[in-house]
């Protein structure tokens, strides 16, 4: 749901859209399109779109597979903010608090796991795992080419 600016996540003084879902990975594609709109109507061009976009895929993913080990029922709480063409997407599970910083990823497209990491780490500026004492808070930020917000606005 694309709508107002609303007080919440203390990871931005506005956050633009906040969203929790089930960790059903049918809410995959859905919640991204709706970020992807969101950002669009935020004048975020179109390549810092598709990145936002598959690191949020990736980043649920990872929530879903890693920190709730599959579970489909268990909640997961998005929100994404635009502040001066710098986007800021966060994400709260209340999985397992494994940091998957610790984790070195997988440079091999061929061998399964840690691409997703990877992918978070080259296409965005800033990852930051906060762990919670019930949970954890992923933090995704980019600015510049990465998320540039475009210049044939209408």
């Amino acid at each position: 749901m694309v709508g107002r600016p609303k007080s919440g996540l203390t990871v931005s003084a506005m956050v633009s859209f906040e969203k929790t879902v089930s960790s059903d990975p049918a809410n995959l594609a859905p919640v991204r399109k709706e970020v992807e709109a969101f950002l669009a109507t935020a004048g975020i061009a179109d390549a810092g779109i598709a990145n936002v976009g598959l690191c949020l895929n990736e980043a649920m993913a990872n929530i879903i597979r890693h920190a709730y080990r599959g579970a489909e029922d268990r909640p997961i709480k998005v929100g994404a903010a635009v502040e001066n063409g710098r986007v800021t997407i966060t994400l709260r599970d209340w999985g397992n608090g494994r940091d998957p910083s610790t984790c070195c990823g997988n440079n091999d497209p061929l061998t399964p796991g840690g691409l997703g990491l990877n992918c978070l780490r080259r296409l965005m500026d800033e990852v930051t795992f906060t762990p919670q004492p019930d949970g954890m808070l992923l933090t995704l930020s980019c600015n510049g080419a990465r998320c540039a917000a475009s210049t044939n606005q209408s």
